[in-house]
């Protein structure tokens, strides 16, 4: 499954917001596409998001007609502004954007384009290697015959790589442990119950998939060995930012002795940022709650709230597991030294 690729100048995606009843892909040809595909959800997840927008970006710089090298990078500057705007939350997306114009420089305009080409090109590869590390590290903390408790998609999908929470699973899996995984529906649109039963299911990996508020519940009849979500932007002193929903689950772990883990890759590190505080939360549309797949679930005229992140404070957090290995508290301090 390739759910991310660059082709022959079109960016090729599964749409995400069509699984698990179709598996569409779409031929992207222009970065306007390439831009809604990201703020529409037809891709998501913060590593796959930066990918995206990179392979973006060079898909429009190509389309460029311009007499000078000039005027070239003033309509390539507001491609960037074009992605920038998308979704607020997840840093990857800006630490791509921030790639590709330190690469936007050369002699002439054909060689730009190809910088630009090469660098989103090069952005992939990286994530691709880095979910492989995150899951090695990963899997050395499950044990023969754990159930594991995830919320919302963190597999290939969401990190355009081996997927960094479900790349655990699968690579603990693959070493022949017997693992089972609980999966939250995660509303409101449902990526849990969408999208990681559909990986998990392709994996042949066994899962239950329950409902958001049964979290609780079963960490409570001691029937989780631990927690691994991902996330989308992890500030300096290890505050995360995920799915909304999350912070929820990483209180209920602490208070039922329950590992919580969260596997991210350094890109997804924000220093710049010195506590959850500062992470933007995107706010997303009343429709996805009061509808799913269409069907209307409330009254008309009903007030909705939507952020779609929540923020888990880094005390919550036994472990971050990234490409680099398993980082503990002082977060502050370690995580600073992972991303020199």
């Amino acid at each position: 499954m390739k759910p991310l690729e660059w082709a022959e100048n079109k960016v090729r995606i599964l749409d995400q917001s069509k699984l698990p009843w179709e598996e569409v892909y779409l031929e992207l040809d222009n970065y306007q596409q390439v831009a809604w595909a990201i703020k529409e959800m037809q891709v998501r997840g913060a590593p796959t998001i930066g990918v995206t927008a990179a392979y973006g970006i060079a898909l429009g710089a190509q389309g460029i007609e311009a007499d000078t090298k000039d005027e070239f990078l003033d309509q390539l500057h507001h491609i960037f502004e074009v992605f920038s705007s998308t979704r607020p939350t997840a840093v990857n997306l800006f630490k791509a954007i921030t790639r590709m114009e330190e690469v936007a420089w050369g002699e002439d305009i054909p060689q730009i384009k190809a910088a630009l080409i090469a660098e989103a090109n090069k952005i992939h590869i990286e994530e691709e290697q880095a979910t492989k590390c995150i899951s090695e590290y990963g899997a050395e903390l499950i044990k023969d015959d754990y159930t594991i408790l995830t919320h919302c998609n963190a597999g290939a999908l969401a990190t355009a790589g081996h997927g960094t929470a479900l790349g655990i699973t699968k690579t603990a899996n693959e070493q022949k442990k017997r693992v089972h995984v609980f999966v939250t529906e995660t509303r409101p649109l449902l990526q849990g119950a969408r999208l990681t039963t559909w990986e998990l299911m392709k994996e042949e990996i066994p899962l239950t998939l329950i409902t958001d508020t049964m979290a609780g519940f079963f960490l409570h009849e001691g029937e989780i060995d631990c927690v691994i979500v991902g996330a989308d932007r992890i500030a300096a002193n290890g505050d995360v930012a995920n799915k909304i929903g999350t912070y929820t689950i990483a209180v209920l772990a602490m208070e039922n002795a329950v590992p919580f883990y969260v596997a991210a890759p350094t890109s997804t590190i924000d220093l710049e940022l010195l506590s959850g505080y500062e992470i933007p939360i995107e706010g997303r549309s009343p429709e996805e709650v009061t509808y799913i797949q269409g069907v209307r679930l409330a009254p008309e005229g009903v007030e909705v709230a939507n952020p779609a992140f929540d923020i888990t404070p880094h005390r919550y957090v036994t472990a971050i597991i990234t490409e680099k290995g398993i980082i503990k508290e002082p977060y502050k301090t370690n995580l600073k030294k992972i991303t020199k």
